[in-house]
């Protein structure tokens, strides 16, 4: 006695899949129920008093200082008699001379005025000489030394940007 059953074709449909889907809608659920209440809120809620100074102690000699001002002045040989000193302001200086007759060491003089009668220390104000690389020694210490003359104190160098 023979069973056909037995003998009847068997389709091999892979792993069971309910429990894996049982976890993700439970995940699903748990993740769509937390999003919710948290959106309602922007700001934890607290009890603490709002003071002027803050909770904590702050040492002032750890916090950053805003860096000076800085007055760039970029400078070109034209050749070997002449050179450009350009300010930020766009104003042009051949051989320390503008077009409308005003000297590079006037200008200078103006702009160290006009910092300091803004309430802040003439020492604050950095004038920093750009010079391009074609840029001779001598005229760089021509701009230099109009930059001395209107008594601007501190004076550095910074390689060009062309």
């Amino acid at each position: 006695m023979k069973l056909k059953g037995a003998k009847a074709v068997h389709y091999d449909s892979g792993p069971n899949m309910t429990p894996l889907v049982d976890v993700v809608m439970v995940i699903l659920i748990f993740l769509m129920l937390t999003g919710s209440f948290g959106a309602a809120a922007h700001f934890l809620p607290s009890s603490m008093p709002i003071k002027a100074t803050g909770k904590g102690n702050i040492d002032k000699d750890k916090i950053p200082k805003v860096p000076d001002p800085q007055l760039e002045i970029f400078v070109t040989s034209k050749d070997s008699t002449v050179y450009v000193a350009r300010l930020a302001d766009g104003v042009q200086y051949v051989n320390g001379v503008s077009q409308t007759g005003k000297t590079l060491v006037q200008a200078l003089t103006e702009k160290r005025q006009a910092h300091q009668a803004g309430g802040k220390k003439a020492d604050t104000l950095q004038v920093v000489l750009c010079p391009r690389l074609s840029t001779s020694f001598e005229h760089l210490m021509s701009v230099y030394q109009a930059a001395m003359q209107a008594e601007c104190p501190k004076i550095g160098f910074q390689s060009a940007r062309d």
